[in-house]
């Protein structure tokens, strides 16, 4: 099975299933010479763990992360970093009913479609939880481009019909970690963590929309037509399960209004090129041009749910209805944050590295 692999140069490699053993990541083409430890990656992987508030999974899962290689006197030794986190709390029992139950909203279906024999246990490889390999890799990421004053934040900006309010970029970091919902609004959290509750009482989720923000990247990143820096981006940010649209900039707005109306129009400020507007979101002809590089998310409701549902036998091939138990987020955007701040830095890594800003080599030659 393909498909586990994010990136060229700096690549992801994530393995593990939701009620299997162990969920990780190996990440190649990591530059030697980048002070990284555990605690690293420790700090982004609670940031997306279970169970910390009522609006998440009450699954309990500690997430420790231990990392197996790759570091070598507190330092990326340039070799391949594989980390680790044990599953403990499984719980696979509201599973075994179902198992011949495609859920709706899921990849049960397609999965049994494609490979016949297939990890029914809380959707397998395909749970949201094999998103801690994403975070694994983009933590390490982040540390990685640290050390070139780039910065990547992620947060919600809505849930159902609730829209936050826009913040200024310095302070979306400091506002969102002061609510569960991730969001900068604290009066639009207040709301959407209230509707998030009232729809999980009646046995229901919701989807919403996550905002992802590059700060400090250089003009330049990106390759010609099928490797630009915005497609790689949306393929990398499609490749979250519960993601059914990606947005660059303005995104679909653009078809609303007029060349004359949303062109980045150039100018200069503080000695440097800059556009008095970015409405591209920091990428045009799919190559960076130093302004913020602004992502946008849809993230569709969390599709475990316990209202009955239609869904079909694949035993007796007769229609039925299923009603499905488990602990699930009522909302899956306050938790994907980290996720999709991990793949954005993934990509912006990677691109930073085949654009020659980062040695492939060692982190000190150009530090």
């Amino acid at each position: 099975m393909g498909g586990n692999r994010l990136g060229k140069i700096f690549q992801v490699t994530t393995f593990g299933s939701s009620h299997g053993r162990a969920i990780g990541a190996v990440v190649d083409g990591c530059p030697a010479g980048l002070p990284l430890d555990a605690q690293d990656i420790q700090i982004e992987l609670n940031k997306r763990r279970p169970g910390t508030s009522e609006i998440t999974t009450p699954r309990k899962e500690e997430d420790k992360v231990e990392i197996l290689s790759g570091i070598f006197q507190g330092k990326t030794d340039g070799t391949p970093i594989a980390a680790i986190v044990y599953n403990k709390d499984v719980d696979s029992s509201a599973y075994e009913a179902i198992k011949y139950k495609p859920r709706p909203g899921h990849g049960d279906y397609g999965w049994i479609s494609r490979y016949g024999h297939y990890d029914y246990r809380g959707g397998g490889r395909g749970s949201g939880r094999v998103t801690i390999g994403h975070v694994i890799g983009g933590a390490i990421a982040k540390k990685l481009l640290e050390n070139f004053n780039i910065r990547i934040i992620g947060h919600v900006t809505q849930i159902g019909h609730i829209k936050a309010k826009r913040v200024d970029f310095n302070r979306i970091e400091e506002y969102t970690l002061e609510n569960p919902v991730r969001c900068a609004d604290k009066k639009a959290a207040e709301e959407m963590e209230k509707l998030i509750l009232d729809t999980k009482k009646r046995g229901d989720s919701i989807g919403g929309i996550v905002e992802v923000i590059t700060l400090g990247a250089p003009a330049g990143l990106g390759e010609p037509v099928f490797s630009k820096l915005d497609a790689d981006i949306a393929h990398a940010l499609m490749g979250i399960g519960a993601v059914k649209g990606v947005e660059i900039g303005l995104g679909f707005k653009v078809a609303e209004h007029k060349a004359s109306e949303i062109n980045d129009e150039y100018c200069i400020k503080e000695g440097r090129i800059r556009t008095l507007t970015n409405n591209s979101g920091g990428i045009i002809g799919g190559i960076s041009n130093g302004m913020p590089i602004v992502a946008r998310i849809a993230v569709k409701p969390t599709p475990s749910i316990s209202l009955p549902q239609r869904t079909v036998d694949l035993k007796s091939m007769k229609e039925t209805t299923i009603r499905i138990k488990g602990r699930h987020d009522p909302c899956i955007c306050p938790r994907i944050v980290p996720v999709a701040e991990a793949t954005v830095a993934i990509i912006i890594a990677d691109h930073m590295i085949r654009a020659g800003f980062i040695h492939p080599c060692n982190i000190e030659i150009e530090s």
